[in-house]
């Protein structure tokens, strides 16, 4: 009786108390700019951007890929995409395509690279590669971008998204360098928010899992056994599933942006002082916070008896082969 009464005095408490306020984003009629927008979730994340009605920008390396993505668009939905050949390394190549757009409503930071392998086995270069991408990359296009933003003559909301990763919520053997970058997103986003609520800019983090991507290809020819066994344990999304979560999650305002069932719990379990909009959300989060703790911790005796188990196999071969 006593606990019962306690969550309906926590239901409306947190009804006051949530912050930053519920939220509702437009993407029709919007200018969305997406940074790695030529294959993957980039592209799938353009076709959903046009389809909403949206005008629609693409950033990446390659030219032709890019070409073959406008294409791709204009094929499916009859929407002229503009594109940007850039380096996000690099922030005048940067600050030149985003001065060339023109005001962006919503800017989606979804490049990024990924190299499955023990740190043991990366070169330094490989590394410092994927952290400039990924953080570093995030954060000259949001230099590039902001001032324009701010500035902006409407006053609708307007919104930053990053693409993460569920490595960039729970560590992954084989992860290293990914999931160092992806957590900093964490850390860019959090603070960002902070930063950019008076001026009506809303953040995101969508934590995608394994996604049937190009990139995903590349990455199993080098990913590690145990990386496979571990990672196993969550789902697999198609490109386009994964885009239309996002926008749903963006025009919500929502901070975290889970994808799948699993990613739902994962988010739950790693909640800590990240933002929340939804009161309904905060009160999950606070009333399972103990019983995924304890998940967590079952997940995690599982992945550790894992890498003791192919451990062993692995002397066990060593000594049979003396």
């Amino acid at each position: 009786m006593v606990f019962v009464l306690l969550l309906l005095i926590l239901l409306p408490l947190l009804y006051f108390i949530v912050r930053p306020r519920p939220i509702k984003i437009p993407i029709n009629n919007r200018h969305v700019f997406i940074t790695g927008g030529s294959s993957g979730i980039g592209l799938a994340l353009a076709h959903r951007a046009a389809a909403e009605g949206a005008r629609v920008s693409i950033m990446a390396r390659s030219l032709e890929k890019l070409e073959e993505a406008k294409n791709s668009v204009k094929n499916a939905t009859g929407i002229e995409v503009a594109i940007y050949a850039a380096d996000v390394r690099d922030y005048d190549a940067v600050k030149k395509a985003v001065d060339e757009a023109g005001p962006i409503d919503v800017l989606l930071l979804n490049h990024g690279v990924f190299y499955a392998l023990e740190l043991e086995k990366m070169e330094l270069s490989e590394v410092k590669f994927t952290l400039d991408v990924n953080l570093m990359g995030c954060l000259n296009m949001i230099k590039a971008v902001l001032p324009e933003m701010k500035n902006r003559k409407d006053t609708l909301p307007v919104s930053i998204a990053f693409v993460s990763s569920q490595a960039g919520q729970v560590g992954i053997y084989g992860y290293v360098a990914y999931s160092a970058s992806k957590f900093g997103l964490r850390g860019l986003a959090e603070a960002l928010q902070q930063e950019v609520i008076g001026d009506n800019i809303h953040v995101s983090l969508i934590f995608p899992p394994d996604t049937d991507t190009p990139g995903l290809v590349e990455e199993n020819k080098r990913k590690p056994e145990l990386t496979k066994i571990i990672a196993s344990s969550s789902g697999f999304m198609k490109a386009d599933e994964v885009a239309q979560k996002a926008f749903d999650g963006i025009k919500r305002g929502s901070f975290m942006i889970s994808c799948n069932l699993e990613g739902i719990a994962l988010s739950l379990a790693t909640a800590g002082l990240s933002p929340q909009r939804s009161f309904l959300m905060a009160f999950v989060e606070v009333v399972t916070a103990g019983i995924l703790r304890f998940a967590a911790i079952c997940f995690q005796w599982n992945w550790y008896g894992s890498i003791e188990k192919w451990h062993m196999e692995k002397k066990c071969k060593c000594l049979f082969t003396i």
